[in-house]
């Protein structure tokens, strides 16, 4: 399986299939915008909150460009989560090209 997902496959999907987002973002980042469908888990907390993840289903990760939760996928795929994907261009792509509304940072 791929590791990576654009923000517009994710989209489609959602709409397909079950899929799990993951927004490894700050607190104060998803102050600012989110994904309403997403669980929340900063990444400094994945080890400690592991058990959360699905092992059965695309487990989709974004951060605000790509670059940290490129590094949790990589995380995760080294402990057996070969459903987890990377969102390439995070946050960011979702508001450019699913949801122009969203407010950007």
């Amino acid at each position: 399986m791929d590791k990576e997902i654009s923000a517009v496959d994710a989209a489609k999907s959602m709409q397909q299939e079950k899929v799990v987002l993951l927004d490894v973002r700050e607190h104060s980042e998803l102050a600012i915008c989110k994904i309403e469908e997403a669980i929340h888990i900063p990444l400094n907390e994945i080890p400690q909150r592991i058990e959360l993840l699905p092992r059965n289903v695309p487990l989709i990760i974004y951060c605000h460009h790509g670059m940290r939760s490129r590094s949790v996928v990589d995380y995760l795929r080294t402990l057996g989560f070969d459903n987890a994907l990377n969102m390439t261009g995070g946050i960011h792509n979702w508001s450019m090209q699913i949801d122009p509304e969203m407010q950007k940072y």
